[in-house]
């Protein structure tokens, strides 16, 4: 028990002596510049385009890239919203109930012919 006691004050002392105070001559560090957001360009290509449509009883809002319709989105009146997902980009749709499905490779277009 002595020992122990003998070591925790030795590493306490020693820890106490090894800091040593800051020079003099040391100005402090200046403030961090100031970022703004920046200006907002408000390009349309930047956003996905959603067109939402009201018909009988239920929401329907279709989301676009690159001209394409990729996923509609249903919210029925009295319901749980489901998904119509292009996952093939050939125009056919399949239902999901959720966007969460699992695991997708990304499908990023390269380059076009």
């Amino acid at each position: 028990m002595r020992i122990l006691l003998f070591l925790l004050l030795s590493c306490l002392s020693a820890s106490v002596f090894a800091a040593q105070p800051a020079p003099a001559e040391l100005e402090p560090l200046p403030p961090p510049p100031v970022f703004d957001a920046g200006p907002d360009t408000g390009n349309p290509e930047d956003e996905t385009p959603v067109t939402i449509t009201k018909e009988a009883g239920q929401t329907v809002e279709e989301y676009r890239a690159n001209g394409k319709v990729y996923m509609i989105k249903i919210t029925p009146k009295h319901g749980v919203p489901y998904y119509l997902v292009d996952d093939q980009g050939d125009g056919k749709f399949v239902r999901q109930e959720s966007l969460d499905s699992g695991f997708r490779p990304p499908r990023w277009v390269i380059r076009r012919f």
